[in-house]
Order: C-alpha cells, then sequence, then structure tokens
C-alpha cells in the first residue's frame, strides 16, 4: 500500500459513537505556521511531465496552473490529545484562480518514510493529484498524517480509523483557514489503499457529526482495506504482507495496548529485536527495509515465508481462528462497514489487486450497502483497463514467468491507482 512508484496495503459494526465523537480539532484556525508556497508549476510543466511519464492519456492535458503550498496544522491524536500534522494544498492558479472550486480532500496511501512529505512537487503522488485534480480545477488537500514530516506525535497510527479521520478533517479546515482559494464549499473526499481507508472513516465522520460544517458531495474510496477482521481469516498472506501487517499490529499496540502481552509472544527474533520502533523509519524504504534484514524479503520469500519468518505461529493461528482474540478485536473497531454514506459514494478497486483483494474489501462493504439499500452507491472493477493496458498478467505465460511476479508486483502501487483516481475525478465532475 505504498505511493504510486511502489508496491501498495468483519461484518461487526463499527462502534460509531466512540470512532465519531474523537474526530476534528474545532472550528478555529488550527493553522500552527503561515502556508507557504513552494512553488507554481505551469500547464506547460504539468503537460512535459504526464507526457514523459503517459500519464497524459489518463489526465487529459492541464487547463490551470497549479500553486503549491506547504501545510502545517493542528490535530489530535489516537487519544485525542493535542498535537500537530503537515500536508499540501495544491490551488488552481493562472487563469483558473478566480473561478470557484471544489476542495477535494486526499489521504494518501501506505508510507513508511518518517520525514516524506507531500508537500514536494516531485514526489509521485503529489504529482498525481496535480495532474488528476488540481490542473482540472480542484483544490486539493492532502494530509502526512500523524507521525510524517513535520508532526511531532511519536508514532504513526496505522489504519486507526479515529486518527485518520481527525487528520484529514483538519486538513480540511487548515486549507479554509489559509485563504489561498476560491472555493466553492462543495468537499470531495478520496483516498488511495490505506487512504481509501482514511478517506472512508473521514466521510463516516463528518456525515455524522459535522455536516454543518463540512459539505461533502461525493466520497471515492480507493483500494482501501475496509474489512481488516475480515482479511485477518485469510489463510494465505497478502503481498507485501511484510511490511503492512507488523505495521498494523505495532500501530494497534501503541493505540490499544492488547495486541500482544509481549512482542516475544506475536514476533520471532531477531525481528522482535526492533519491529516495534521500526515504521515509520527515519532513513529506510521499502526496497532497503529488506535490504538491511530488518524485514524478510531479501531471499525472494513469498508473502507466507515472510509471515511465517516475522511472526509466531501460535499468536497468527488465534488471530485467525479466535474471535476474542485482542488484536482481532482490535481490527473490527477499525472495520469501516457499518456506516451508510449519505453523500453520492463510489468504490473503486482492480480484481486481480494481491494486497488489498477487493473480495474481501470492496465487495463486502459494497454487499452491505446493497444490503441496506442504498442507492447512492457504486462500484468500479479497473481490472480491465489494467489488462488492457499492461496485458493479461503482464503477458507473462504462467506464474513461473518473471514478467508475472513483476505484473503483481506492480498491480497494487503502480497500475491500479491512476486508473481509480480517474474514476474518482469523474465522479467528482458530475458533482462540482
Amino acid at each position: 500500500m505504498k505511493s504510486f512508484k511502489s508496491i501498495g496495503l468483519s461484518l461487526l459494526a463499527l462502534s460509531a459513537s466512540a470512532f465519531l465523537a474523537a474526530c476534528g480539532s474545532s472550528d478555529s484556525n488550527n493553522l500552527l505556521a503561515t502556508p507557504a508556497t513552494l512553488t507554481t508549476l505551469t500547464k506547460a510543466q504539468i503537460d512535459a511531465t504526464t507526457t514523459a511519464s503517459g500519464l497524459i492519456g489518463i489526465s487529459g492535458a492541464a487547463k490551470c496552473d497549479v500553486q503549491v503550498v506547504s501545510l502545517y496544522y493542528q490535530t489530535k491524536g489516537a487519544l485525542g490529545e493535542k498535537t500537530d500534522a503537515s500536508g499540501v494544498m495544491l490551488v488552481p492558479a493562472g487563469t483558473c484562480a478566480t473561478t470557484p472550486s471544489a476542495l477535494v480532500a486526499y489521504a494518501k496511501g501506505t508510507d513508511v518514510q518518517k520525514p516524506r512529505t507531500l508537500a514536494n512537487p516531485q514526489d509521485p503522488e503529489t504529482f498525481s493529484l496535480i495532474a488528476m485534480f488540481a490542473a482540472q480545477g480542484f483544490t486539493v488537500v492532502a494530509t502526512d498524517y500523524l507521525g510524517f514530516a513535520k508532526s511531532n506525535y511519536p508514532y504513526h497510527p496505522y489504519l486507526h480509523a479515529n486518527s485518520e479521520a481527525t487528520s484529514v478533517i483538519d486538513s480540511i479546515r487548515a486549507a479554509r483557514n489559509s485563504n489561498l482559494a476560491n472555493l466553492s464549499g462543495k468537499v470531495m473526499l478520496t483516498g488511495y489503499s490505506q487512504g481509501g481507508h482514511s478517506s472512508a472513516a473521514t466521510q463516516a465522520a463528518i456525515e455524522a457529526n459535522y455536516a454543518s460544517e463540512i459539505n461533502v458531495v461525493a466520497g471515492a474510496h480507493l483500494a482501501g482495506p475496509y474489512n481488516l477482521s475480515g482479511s485477518f481469516k485469510l489463510t494465505d498472506a497478502i503481498a507485501g504482507y511484510q511490511f503492512f501487517v507488523p505495521y498494523l499490529v505495532t500501530a494497534y499496540q501503541k493505540v490499544y495496548g492488547d495486541a500482544y502481552t509481549s512482542v516475544g509472544q506475536a514476533f520471532q527474533a531477531p525481528y522482535s529485536g526492533w519491529i516495534e520502533n521500526l515504521l515509520p523509519s527515519a532513513t529506510l524504504n521499502y526496497t532497503t527495509l529488506v535490504t538491511s534484514g530488518k524485514l524478510p524479503g531479501i531471499n525472494g520469500e513469498t508473502p507466507n515465508q515472510a509471515r511465517d519468518a516475522l511472526f509466531q505461529a501460535a499468536y497468527i493461528t488465534d488471530v485467525r481462528t479466535n474471535n476474542s482474540n485482542p488484536l482481532y478485536l482490535d481490527a473490527k473497531k477499525n472495520d469501516l462497514l457499518a456506516w451508510t454514506p449519505k453523500a453520492q459514494t463510489l468504490l473503486c478497486g482492480g480484481a486481480g489487486d494481491p494486497t488489498v483483494p477487493p473480495a474481501i474489501h470492496r465487495d463486502v462493504l459494497y454487499a452491505a450497502w446493497t444490503a441496506a439499500g442504498l442507492k447512492n452507491v457504486s462500484k468500479v472493477d479497473v481490472d480491465p483497463l489494467i489488462q488492457a493496458t499492461f496485458g493479461v498478467n503482464g503477458a507473462a505465460p504462467g506464474p513461473t514467468d518473471p514478467k508475472f511476479a513483476t505484473y503483481y508486483g506492480s498491480y497494487h502501487g503502480t497500475y491500479e491507482p491512476p486508473f481509480c483516481l480517474a474514476a474518482a475525478r469523474t465522479l467528482f465532475i458530475a458533482k462540482q
């Protein structure tokens, strides 16, 4: 569930009262520093980059210059304590500056690099937002989350719905408080992978508690893990398991204090010696986490082999089979299967996604909505577009072909995001 150049990341009701009441700081000015304009990209510069990368076929030619602004704002931590976060605001400029625009609040995919900020126009994920939304006339705000970039929070509460929603809600407030954009008042929510979980949590929170403050007119949640507890029931590990699952387990231990009684109960040596403070890392990225030996994978381990190297077998078995297991119950607190959206809402994913399988997440959530009779929801499968672009299974004859591994290793983090962002933009254009 990495950013766009990388590999990507239960039917019990979400405890709405506990979840929703914790979200947001206040409607007062929450900026902690004057927003700083980093650069303004011209339409020609944006088109040159999208043309060189091939993205222009999906994004289209830029209609607007884009002002890139860094934000630093007050928000709340996982336990409701006052803290800080940073992010980026992408503002249509030039000939678009006087036209009122909807605000797209975006939540990023899984990040393992603590210093990384989206307030960087050369960041692939940020540039995708520039090309797909800001250059087309939408103002965008995107949070770095707790524990990243300028945030002094001591850890990142990974896939913790409350604090994800709070980070996004307060980024919306920060964008409004900047007074740098000509906003129409309409807000649209989207995010990819972990960000799909975050944006869905944000929509649920706003519609329940902040509808008079924030006018959400559409949500597009992309390849998100909405059924976290259900994913723990799988017998086979997902692609990227060695990154995402330890991240989740150690984060829930920090938030709830009950994911394990001792680190050795859950993790095997040598990983138990450092795993609790490994992610996010101040110096390591996805590749060097593996090449340094901090996480398994250097010898080409399969996801199942990586799981078996990292975790104690008894621990994994109990999580999968015991419905009273504390980690399983923590995951259920962060499932997003019980809310019913009020705004027009889209779920996107690709059927071949090996990291966030739609059958476990998107389709389970969509089935719950249709069973409730909702008419304002839809889902899209971008797998046909991926196969048309990259070939069936990457044009590899079978799983033993190296192209096959490359195809599935790239599916969630590289192939899928642009097509889902395009689906989100189609919805947002209709609702702007």
